[in-house]
């Protein structure tokens, strides 16, 4: 391990497509045990639970298990001291690796001593995964409050290169958050730019510039999901009105299509679902692309009358919609008459589950203390115990709201007072 080079070249094209988000399925497979291995980062959890959320959701029928192995402090060289105890005695099939920030004392470290420690470290996590036939995704770190501008040839990026492409060279895989965060942080600037009032312009970052807040870690888990291979299309339906057929159908059957004068029915039966995350969510896509590279859940109808439609789920209002927009396609992924309500069933069924979702969060983290603030309590097996039964009616929980179910869609012209 100490014999290794850090003088590595690194080629630009090699980042575009790392194994296997070039692959033409999700990474995260069916039985998997996903382990989430970081820093402090890692530790809050939020990514790690948006992740979680999205593969329940989008592949229902994948029985997969979710481990938050972040720990508050950790580089490189600590994720390898505890890999086996954290990661692989856990059972974990595969496994995200995010690092750099404390390796370079956040920036105060930042030389050849502390990156070979880092570049060690990531050496050691990726040889010892591929042993116990593990899969194993070397991340660049999240970016920092830095300009982007000046950050991307910064010596973070650098140092992450070289870690992705290590890792890479020993056959795992790599992903870099970091320049799909940057993208979503210059969205954030522009915007920020045409805001005179500093406290309402957005950030990605708690007051330090390096801690995640929410918007941070959803930016965080779009990039890992891209990176994972997670794909842009959840379902589309597309239907000719006039003809009365169905012309396209992909993730999804079209049953029972029926039309009584100008009303046009049926039923939508999903292959899996968009991922929603609660009332605010949706502010954030302004900046990290959920809907065109997550979220595409796409109705098309065409040769309507011309007008103005209502469209309905399973007696749940989506919105008023021309037939012009109706016959150009629409994702109503987040969709919704009123913004303080879910939209169609889906998006109830996602807002719903994000909370055994975060329940989950929060015991799994009690879960880590208990090991020290019940460590001569009594009771601390019996405690582990429950937990752990807990963790797994919640998980059982969380799938039987992620399943699809058939859903009613009814679109008919609005009337004038809805159009107003």
């Amino acid at each position: 391990m100490t014999g290794y080079s850090s003088t590595l070249t690194w080629a630009p094209a090699l980042l575009v497509c790392a194994w296997p988000a070039c692959a033409s399925d999700f990474a995260i497979r069916d039985g998997d045990t996903v382990a989430f291995l970081g820093d402090s980062i890692t530790a809050e959890g939020t990514y790690g639970r948006i992740i979680e959320t999205y593969t329940l959701l989008r592949y229902p029928q994948r029985k997969v298990r979710f481990i938050n192995a972040g720990w508050g402090g950790d580089t490189a060289a600590g994720g390898l001291k505890r890999l086996e105890r954290d990661v692989l005695d856990a059972g974990a099939t595969l496994v995200t690796v995010a690092y750099g920030i404390n390796d370079i004392g956040w920036g105060g470290r930042a030389d050849g001593e502390h990156k070979q420690q880092y570049l060690n470290g990531v050496k050691g996590i990726v040889e010892r995964c591929k042993e116990r036939g593990v899969r194993v995704f070397i991340c660049s770190a999240a970016v920092t409050g830095e300009n982007p501008d000046t950050s991307e040839n910064g010596f973070l990026q650098e140092m992450c290169d070289e870690g992705m492409e290590l890792s890479r060279s020993l056959g795992g895989g790599a992903i870099d958050v970091q320049r799909t965060m940057r993208e979503c942080q210059r969205r954030m600037l522009a915007a920020n730019a045409k805001v005179t009032d500093d406290r309402k312009k957005s950030s990605m970052h708690a007051d330090d510039g390096i801690h995640l807040n929410e918007l941070g870690q959803l930016a965080m888990a779009y990039a890992i999901l891209k990176g994972l291979g997670a794909p842009a299309d959840v379902s589309s339906a597309t239907i000719d009105a006039a003809a009365l057929r169905v012309t396209d159908a992909a993730g999804c059957t079209i049953t029972d299509l029926e039309r009584a004068g100008g009303t046009i029915s049926f039923v939508r039966t999903d292959e899996g679902l968009p991922l929603n995350l609660g009332l605010f969510a949706c502010l954030h896509f302004r900046f990290v692309p959920i809907p065109d590279g997550l979220n595409r859940y796409m109705l098309t109808v065409k040769n309507l009358d011309a007008g103005e439609y209502d469209v309905g789920v399973n007696d749940r209002p989506l919105g008023t919609f021309s037939h012009d927009r109706l016959a150009g396609g629409i994702n109503i992924a987040s969709a919704t008459a009123d913004p303080w309500v879910p939209g169609g069933p889906w998006d109830a069924q996602a807002w719903f589950l994000k909370m055994p979702t975060d329940a989950r969060g929060e015991l799994v983290h009690a879960r880590k203390l208990a090991g020290d603030y019940l460590k001569t309590n009594p009771d601390h097996a019996a405690v582990l115990e429950q937990m752990q039964e807990i963790d797994r009616r919640l998980v059982d929980l969380q799938r039987l709201v992620a399943r699809p179910h058939p859903y009613r869609f009814v679109i008919r012209p609005a009337t004038k007072a809805e159009r107003k």
